[in-house]
């Protein structure tokens, strides 16, 4: 006998636009002409390597691939990793389903970041109409369409917009496709699911997005960079909310971590960024770097040649290029470092503000890369 589930239909949902934010994207967003911050010698002097490393790698048509927590778009800093796209730097953004979220409630409404404590006090945290509403939905439309969990979001964040396909189309769809295309079919069976049950409409959802200029997501899918996230269920505002559906959000998330994936197997002579995020960065990144050591071997080669840079607020006293710190040091349990360590190539820590990183970084490397 199954066990009682709770029913998200039950919950209250109210109206993302009555809630009170701590952050106005355009008064507390980072410019990438704002001046750069000063570093100490030892960070300046670790982040010259870092930008050389860079500057070589997209020289030699390789990957920057910058992965970050939630805090960096809580941060205002989409300007500055607009730049760094556009300008050809960064070739692949990471984050998790907080960093989608913040970015979206930014684009639609130019705010984010309730307060958490006393709105779980008072049920409402995370229980906000429009965020769960329309994030869902893109990924939804998006499973359908073949799109990864962060192009879904941006493209709705781009297009300002949804387009929802008949129910009778994807009727057709299912009858006349099992045989040839059972994903694809159940994709759309998936999405013919969420389109009856809240009773929506084919044809074009207009969803204006005021704030799009500095969206991350956006900005990238319109540069045709990948932007991919990686979630865990349960983890974010969005599974509050009825139209919620992880057999549609698995499909997106699936696609983001083998995009995620082929980027991290060319990654000899590249750059891999890991910024802020003490949980998914080196979790994804360990698994795709030994499916791709696994590929490397079986081509009779071997991946050494990748620069890792770990950056956080945590202090770190050991010297990683030394390897692992014993059982009994402090350090042997700053998770991520010691995941990173593991991954074989060159990996350096470097304790800094994400604001102070990611300037000095778009100061340093200047003109658009090669």
């Amino acid at each position: 006998m199954p066990h009682p589930q709770l029913d998200r239909f039950q919950v209250r949902m109210a109206s993302l636009t009555t809630r009170t934010n701590k952050k106005h994207i355009e008064h507390d967003h980072v410019s990438p002409d704002d001046p750069c911050p000063e570093l100490s010698d030892s960070a300046q002097c670790l982040l010259a390597d870092t930008v050389q490393r860079i500057q070589n790698a997209r020289a030699a048509d390789r990957p920057v691939v910058a992965a970050f927590g939630a805090h960096a778009i809580k941060n205002g800093l989409g300007p500055v990793f607009l730049r760094l796209i556009e300008q050809g730097w960064f070739t692949h953004l990471a984050t998790n389903g907080a960093g989608v979220i913040h970015d979206w409630e930014f684009a639609w409404q130019g705010q984010s970041c309730e307060h958490v404590g006393p709105m779980v006090n008072e049920g409402k945290f995370g229980n906000w109409q429009e965020t769960g509403f329309n994030i869902n939905l893109a990924l939804n439309i998006g499973a359908f369409e073949g799109r990864g969990y962060g192009e879904s979001v941006g493209a709705m964040i781009e297009n300002e917009g949804l387009d929802i396909p008949a129910a009778t189309d994807l009727e057709d769809l299912i009858r006349c496709q099992t045989s040839f295309d059972p994903h694809q079919v159940a994709a759309a069976a998936d999405l013919l699911g969420i389109i009856k049950t809240f009773r929506l409409g084919a044809g074009r959802l207009e969803i204006p997005h005021p704030w799009k200029r500095y969206s991350v997501q956006a900005g990238a899918f319109r540069q045709g960079v990948p932007f991919t996230s990686h979630p865990m269920i349960g983890h974010d505002i969005i599974y509050n909310h009825p139209m919620n559906h992880c057999a549609a959000l698995g499909r997106t998330a699936q696609r983001d971590f083998l995009t995620y994936a082929q980027s991290i197997s060319r990654l000899d002579g590249g750059v891999y960024l890991s910024i802020g995020s003490a949980v998914m960065s080196p979790m994804i990144f360990e698994k795709s770097l030994s499916m791709s050591q696994n590929l490397a071997i079986q081509d009779g080669g071997h991946m050494d040649g990748h620069y890792i840079l770990v950056s956080d607020l945590a202090k770190s006293t050991w010297d990683w290029s030394q390897g692992e710190p014993p059982e009994n040091d402090p350090a042997y349990y700053l998770r991520y470092n010691k995941s990173f360590s593991r991954m074989g190539g060159t990996m350096r820590y470097l304790e800094a503000d994400n604001r102070d990183l990611l300037l000095n970084l778009v100061h340093q490397l200047g003109e658009p890369a090669p």
